[in-house]
């Protein structure tokens, strides 16, 4: 038997269909790939980047409040994902034939989607 991923403290319904749509279906399924893997698979899935949203899943899995994350720990995050996010969406938009330019204005977030 499978639990929700709105189990998990911080992720709520919202949550849920984005993991769905990545492929992930259950808490235990989450758990088990951690949060950055499940990260990285949320971008491939082609949800648009957001540190908060990164971080509330680590802490969530973590079972802390999303708002205990401050200083070093958060700038230690921010470094991970920056990463995740760089190799993720580096690898997307070379599959989807863009442009260098074009890569660096998708990884700012300020390239339309295309298709």
């Amino acid at each position: 038997m499978s639990t929700p991923i709105s189990s998990i403290r911080n992720l709520g319904p919202a949550s849920e269909e984005s993991f769905a749509r990545a492929g992930i279906h259950s808490a235990e399924e989450l758990r088990e790939l951690g949060a950055d893997a499940a990260y990285a698979r949320l971008l491939q899935a082609g949800s648009r980047p957001h540190f908060i949203g990164y971080y509330v899943l680590v802490m969530g899995l973590q079972g802390r409040p999303w708002n205990d994350c401050k200083g070093e720990e958060k700038k230690t995050l921010r470094k991970r994902f920056d990463q995740i996010k760089a190799e993720n969406t580096t690898a997307k938009s070379e599959a989807a034939g863009l442009s260098r330019l074009e890569r660096e204005l998708d990884a700012i977030g300020v390239i339309p989607r295309r298709g």
